[in-house]
């Protein structure tokens, strides 16, 4: 298989054994990522210039790019938390059950609460706070509406899903003759 983890200076990433790390992906430095969480195809992860923390239970879609910034803004993701294929996250912080959607841009400083949502494209600007339950959209990102109960729902029901798929990915992976 591929080299997947890389070191910057004296960091090298600490994942927990459980990760689903697909192909393609990278990543560098000083990275943690826990357990039950999952890295998808081409993903970069770059905690070289600050520190990257994923919690637990979080998928990282396909083509998504994570840094930081120098000594300023590192980049925390906590548990239950789905970014979706191709977004772009940079020294911000989201917070438990959060959702971002394919093609969003968050930069440095942005937060998202608990149970909170970008939608899809949308760009969140530097120190833009998204509250508890609200969704935002748009470029720059504004909030839009209240979320529903049933789409907080969605959100916690993602992580799961993602655990599930990442599990049998691995399977599948591991059993491919191909490869």
């Amino acid at each position: 298989m591929e080299t997947k983890l890389f070191p910057y200076k004296d960091k090298y990433p600490s994942i927990a054994p459980d990760v689903f790390i697909a192909p393609g992906a990278k990543i560098i430095g000083d990275v943690e990522i826990l357990e039950g969480s999952s890295v998808w195809y081409n993903v970069v992860i770059r905690g070289d210039v600050n520190y990257v923390k994923i919690g637990k239970n979080t998928n990282i879609q396909d083509g998504s790019v994570l840094h930081v910034t120098n000594r300023k803004f590192p980049l925390i993701i906590e548990n239950n938390v789905t970014v979706g294929h191709a977004a772009v996250l940079h020294g911000a912080i989201l917070k438990k059950n959060s959702f971002v959607g394919m093609g969003a841009i968050l930069l440095d400083g942005a937060t998202l609460e608990p149970d909170s949502m970008v939608a899809a494209g949308s760009l969140v600007k530097q120190g833009f706070v998204v509250p508890s339950g609200k969704l935002v959209a748009g470029v720059p990102a504004k909030i839009i509406r209240d979320l529903t109960d049933e789409e907080i729902e969605t959100i916690r029901q993602s992580a799961l899903n993602y655990a599930e798929y990442a599990r049998i990915s691995a399977e599948s992976l591991k059993n491919n003759d191909r490869v």
